[in-house]
């Protein structure tokens, strides 16, 4: 008896293959759309009806069995909430890790193994290797950064079809197969919201008022922002100062070097090199191994670091707590996370302190 597999599909192309690729290799699949936000914000249509009916033309394409499944309130208390929560405290959160971990490998999978499935599949570019995430063939679209979060539980019950495959290939295929989303464009906006930026997403939902632009070492007001929230260390563009952007007087850009939150101010320096610019160490919160490695303060483990999605990987040395790297880095804006890795094997994480 065929094996049942439940497919995440978004109406992209990555999630349409995945369900193709499945069929093909003899599972019963079923394809849903999981209805996360619907709600339009000025100025941006939320996509979620073109995509639910790009899912379920490709759908009909295969000849699969087709729902849809609102996770509407669950996402709003889970991934909105958590994400307006920390930009409050002036972190700069992951929506898409928080949502991966809370809905798509949470709440989908509960449901579709009480629905009956053995998996459930995702358009992922990452693969499993005996047992353990790995990192897609793909290495410019590889996406474990976003999944690391992910529980052992959720993995095993877990494919990822396009994996070992590029991204052109996949392309290619879905042209081949008569797919019309073969060549759809990716949404690059906020995770199922769509194409709004976040700065326009956050206006709608946090309370925030104009304040001053300081240069940290003489203390002068060179400008006024929009709200202390919407600026991360280290952010050059995007700053107005005396009615240029990012420029004052002799032409040297600016960079955010500190916020103080309380009193809505952002403390600006042209010193690039600046202590709060670049670090040797980073504390991590909210730890998450998913390879249970010793990695106490006496016996330290050395990683490869990946900072941000796409980022190179860095090495370091991680004591549990703290990552440790030979060279200064750019300091990643806190909330953000790091994800550690041995060689292909993504061994975990956690949340920039």
């Amino acid at each position: 008896m065929s094996k049942t597999v439940y497919v995440g599909m978004s109406g992209g192309v990555d999630s349409s293959v995945s369900a193709l690729l499945l069929k093909e290799q003899g599972f019963n699949v079923i394809g849903v759309y999981m209805k996360n936000w619907s709600k339009d914000l000025p100025g941006m249509k939320c996509p979620w009806a073109e995509d639910l009916a790009d899912a379920k033309r490709v759908a009909v394409k295969l000849g699969i069995d087709f729902e849809v499944w609102d996770f509407e309130e669950e996402y709003r208390k889970k991934v909105v909430d958590y994400m307006l929560d920390e930009f409050k405290k002036g972190n700069t959160p992951n929506p898409d890790i928080m949502c991966n971990q809370e809905i798509k490998f949470r709440l989908f999978l509960e449901k579709a193994i009480e629905k009956g499935a053995d998996y459930i599949a995702t358009g992922h570019y990452a693969r499993i290797v005996d047992g353990k995430l790995a990192r897609a063939v793909d290495g410019n679209k590889d996406q474990t950064y976003f999944l690391y979060r992910i529980s052992e539980e959720a993995l095993s019950h877990t494919i990822f079809p396009i994996g070992e495959m590029l991204k052109p290939d996949v392309k290619k295929l879905a042209e081949k197969h008569g797919l019309h989303n073969a060549y759809k464009k990716e949404s690059m906006g906020v995770c199922f919201v769509g194409e709004v930026g976040m700065k326009d997403f956050l206006k709608e939902y946090i309370d925030v008022k104009s304040g001053e632009i300081r240069e940290i070492e003489s203390g002068k007001v060179l400008g006024y922002h929009e709200g202390a929230v919407f600026y991360t260390i280290g952010q050059r563009h995007g700053l107005y100062l005396d009615g240029e952007k990012g420029v004052v007087n002799d032409g040297m850009p600016y960079y955010v070097v500190k916020k103080d939150i309380k009193n809505n101010i952002v403390y600006v320096s042209k010193n690039l090199n600046h202590e709060t610019i670049w670090t040797k160490k980073l504390r991590l919160k909210d730890v998450f191994l998913r390879v249970k490695t010793c990695f106490s303060s006496a016996e330290k483990g050395q990683v490869l670091v990946r900072l941000r999605h796409r980022a190179p990987l860095v090495s370091a040395t991680f004591d549990g707590r703290t990552l440790h790297f030979e060279s200064e880095i750019k300091r990643p804006a806190a909330g953000q996370s790091a994800v550690l890795y041995d060689g292909e094997i993504c061994l975990g994480g956690g949340i920039i302190a």
